[in-house]
């Protein structure tokens, strides 16, 4: 049966740019087909050793409207390549690019910063200011608050913000993120280290003139040692303002046990919550059984087993029945595995298991 052309430039737009290029040379139609703007709505381009980007494509990237860049930091050749991709995908000019993602491959030179892809990006971004969303989760540098509000500045209809990467540190002040807010009155998602919050970031989200906010992503590590804890009356306040609001929490191994029981504040509307601290976690458990029951939707632990966190897992399950996913990376007992099951109708995946394995561990899915 043959697809309308219409049809298949729509399949080739969720092709990444190495199989769009397959997809070019096989026949006259189909190169035809990929002439269609609607066939590079969306693209992923992977810039590394082992990666061509032909020269012929470059009046195409300027099509693209949602874009996902991937970059080897490890060669400058691969680093000149991206920045000459956003070149390309924002010289349009006519504000075709919405969203971008950026994610860097492998490991960096020593002494490397990434200056200048962060700062090859500020310069692009003069060109257009056409973006609604941006996410650097991928990319291991420290954010500056002078980079990140040159890029506020520069795309004020921003609407998704991720600037929670996995770099080592937080260089992000809560006086920046205040000012991000302003700058991009739009904004309803935002991704941040949970140290550049504040109590008066979160006063600001309850000004009236404020978006509402739909998403919250919080990394939580060592820099959370020399903030001030918020309080959860704010939050409360938080959640009156922004009802439709969900969090995402992810506290990480670098956060100190003794800070753990200030993030975890009931008023939070926790969405997904990751304990990624390979500590004695049985406290935490069930205070999120008793906190969050009424939002949690997935649940990543990391700790060590005992049978004392079996039975704070089975009551947890008993309570968050609204969970989807629950990946527990240490031994579990049996009735672990029915408590879920049993009590979590809308359950898709899980990793229960009953005895060690070899990494990585694999997850079961019910759907």
């Amino acid at each position: 049966m043959d697809l309308p052309e219409e049809v298949l430039a729509y399949i080739f737009s969720f092709l990444p740019l190495r199989d769009k290029y397959n997809a070019f040379t096989v026949c006259r139609t189909w190169s035809n087909i990929m002439t269609y703007p609607s066939a590079w709505t969306q693209t992923e381009v992977r810039c590394d050793s082992e990666a061509s980007i032909p020269e012929s494509f470059s009046t195409f990237l300027p099509l693209v409207r949602h874009l996902k860049l991937s970059v080897s930091v490890a060669e400058a050749a691969s680093r000149e390549t991206g920045l000459w991709v956003l070149r390309q995908a924002f010289s349009g000019g006519d504000g075709r690019l919405q969203v971008l993602c950026v994610n860097c491959l492998g490991n960096p030179p020593l002494f490397y910063a990434g200056q200048d892809l962060l700062q090859g990006l500020v310069d692009v971004l003069t060109a257009g200011s056409s973006l609604v969303e941006l996410d650097l989760r991928g990319v291991p540098f420290t954010l500056s608050d002078a980079f990140v509000k040159g890029v506020a500045s520069l795309c004020p209809a921003l609407r998704c913000l991720f600037i929670n990467n996995n770099s080592l540190v937080c260089g992000v002040v809560a006086e920046t993120v205040r000012e991000v807010l302003k700058l991009c009155p739009a904004l309803n998602t935002i991704g941040l280290f949970q140290a550049s919050l504040s109590q008066d970031v979160l006063q600001d989200l309850l000004s009236p003139q404020q978006s509402a906010l739909k998403r919250l992503e919080l990394r939580c590590e060592r820099s959370l040692k020399y903030a001030t804890p918020i309080r959860d009356e704010m939050w409360a306040a938080v959640r009156r303002r922004h009802p439709a609001l969900v969090v995402d929490l992810e506290l990480d191994h670098t956060l100190p046990e003794l800070h753990v029981p200030a993030v975890l504040q009931p008023s939070i509307p926790v969405r997904q919550l990751r304990l990624l601290t390979w500590t004695w976690l049985l406290d935490e458990v069930r205070l999120v059984g008793q906190s969050y029951a009424n939002t949690l939707e997935a649940l990543e632990v990391q700790t060590t087993p005992s049978p004392e966190l079996n039975d704070a897992l089975v009551a947890l399950a008993t309570r968050c029945t609204r969970l989807q996913e629950v990946h527990c990376y240490c031994v579990v007992s049996t009735e672990v595995i029915t408590a879920f099951r049993t009590h979590c109708p809308d359950l898709r995946r899980y990793t229960l298991k009953t005895r060690k394995e070899q990494h990585p561990w694999t997850y079961t899915s019910l759907r």
